[in-house]
């Protein structure tokens, strides 16, 4: 009987230990938090080049989605590697005719053409664009963001959507691409072959 009650006793010590190491620990990290954020706060405050060189990279870069997914896939699905994406439709982009168009490519397509994701990635944008009309924008895996223009989407906000899957249906016989890495826009060319 005193074995038990002591066995107990030392049971709810470690228990009492455990939550105190655990709010120890929660403790900390909300303190190195609020730490960081000061400090941050008062250089923001402080240094007009290092608020310049936030402001930049903040409001003039797209953040990268697809990173993000990558890491994600790695470590809590563990599916990185496994290559098993596989097209929904079968065929090329098919086109008569490509004439260079703002920053990217003017393709004449048939009338109500099915617009297919050129690759894998995840839906970053979808609205009016000046010049491209109703457009969305794919932020594909390999850190290229495409537009897609004159087009009426089948896709919304934050879809990850797998190479060859349907974007959305061309609004007349004009489909307009272009390709963007790092905020600035990259030749079509590379990207359509």
């Amino acid at each position: 009987m005193v074995e038990s009650k002591f066995y107990n006793s030392k049971q709810n010590n470690n228990s009492t230990n455990n939550i105190k190491k655990y709010i120890k620990k929660f403790v900390t990290k909300v303190l190195i938090t609020i730490i960081i954020t000061l400090i941050l706060l008062i250089t923001f405050k402080t240094n007009e080049e290092f608020k310049e060189q936030f402001n930049k990279y903040i409001y003039n870069t797209s953040l990268p989605f697809t990173n993000f997914k990558e890491i994600y896939d790695t470590y809590f699905l563990g599916t990185k590697d496994k290559k098993d994406t596989k097209e929904v439709f079968d065929e090329t982009l098919t086109y008569s005719n490509a004439s260079i168009y703002e920053d990217g490519v003017k393709l004449s397509v048939t009338k109500n053409y099915l617009v297919k994701s050129i690759d894998s990635g995840i839906v970053v944008f979808i609205g009016e664009k000046d010049k491209y009309g109703k457009t969305v924008i794919v932020q594909q895996m390999n850190g290229i963001d495409v537009f897609y223009g004159n087009i009426n989407s089948n896709v919304n906000m934050y879809d990850y959507v797998e190479k060859g899957s349907l974007i959305g249906e061309v609004i007349d016989t004009n489909l307009y691409l272009a390709f963007q890495k790092e905020g600035k826009f990259v030749d079509y060319k590379e990207y359509l072959k």
